[in-house]
């Protein structure tokens, strides 16, 4: 029997890159300290050097540590705020089927499915293990579904990107945040891209949000003819480069 999914006060879409966050901000407060130590030390015998180096040390913390608040504000705030802007730009009927490549803990899935009526489905798909499926991040996706009430409209399922599990032009609308990135070889990344485009249907919109890579897969997709419909500029979340865009699929 499946394990019963923790219906949650609070939808929880957790921290991207927490060592790298903690590691800023570790780094940062030794920094710091580091410059304060060393002025402690040199205050009688050689204020000036001393407070000197507290001064670049102790700046140099403070960016470090503004880097990793950087980090946390991504994760906590905008990026739900970019989900929101990226999903606005899609046209909806209400009885669409969604697919959300990378779903993660379920943020662009119940997004959309937020903007659908009873006929519409959003499928999420990511590689998980049988055992994270009844315990770890898919059941965190579904958790979060039903605290914010969509549960009957999504469905998380399991599948590498690269070679999803679904007929061609399987879906109105195909969806994927902070995924693509995840692989690290950029013939692995069009793989994964050329798959989405497969499973979309002709007139079919698929959104991208993404570090690093956004404006190669925007190249990618008008060789085959898409139209680039909606895209940003380049934001500075998570201290990196980062791009959303939304593709048509001709008829």
């Amino acid at each position: 029997m499946a394990a019963k999914t923790e219906v949650l006060a609070q939808a929880d879409y957790g921290i991207d890159a927490p060592f790298q966050m903690k590691r800023l901000f570790w780094r940062g407060g030794m920094t710091f300290a580091l410059g304060l130590g060393l002025y402690v030390m040199n205050r009688v015998e050689a204020p000036g050097p001393g407070m000197a180096l507290f001064v670049v040390l102790g700046l140099i913390g403070i960016a470090l540590a503004a880097g990793g608040y950087v980090m946390y504000w991504s994760s906590k705030v905008a990026k739900a705020q970019y989900r929101d802007k990226i999903l606005d730009a899609l046209p909806w009927r209400g009885d669409e089927k969604v697919l959300d490549v990378g779903c993660g803990r379920g943020l662009m899935a119940i997004g959309a499915a937020k903007r659908l009526a009873k006929g519409g489905r959003v499928i999420g798909v990511d590689i998980w293990s049988a055992e994270d499926l009844s315990g770890n991040s898919g059941e965190s996706a579904m958790a979060n579904a039903k605290a914010e009430g969509v549960a009957d409209k999504v469905r998380v399922e399991n599948g590498d990107m690269r070679r999803l599990p679904y007929q061609p032009n399987s879906y109105d609308t195909v969806v994927s945040s902070l995924a693509l990135h995840n692989l690290a070889d950029s013939g692995e990344r069009d793989k994964a891209l050329a798959e989405m485009w497969r499973v979309l249907k002709p007139g079919g919109h698929l959104a991208i949000f993404d570090v690093s890579y956004a404006g190669e897969y925007m190249a990618a997709l008008e060789k085959t003819g898409a139209e680039i419909v909606a895209k940003s500029g380049t934001l500075l979340l998570w201290c990196t480069p980062t791009r959303w865009f939304v593709a048509r699929k001709g008829q």
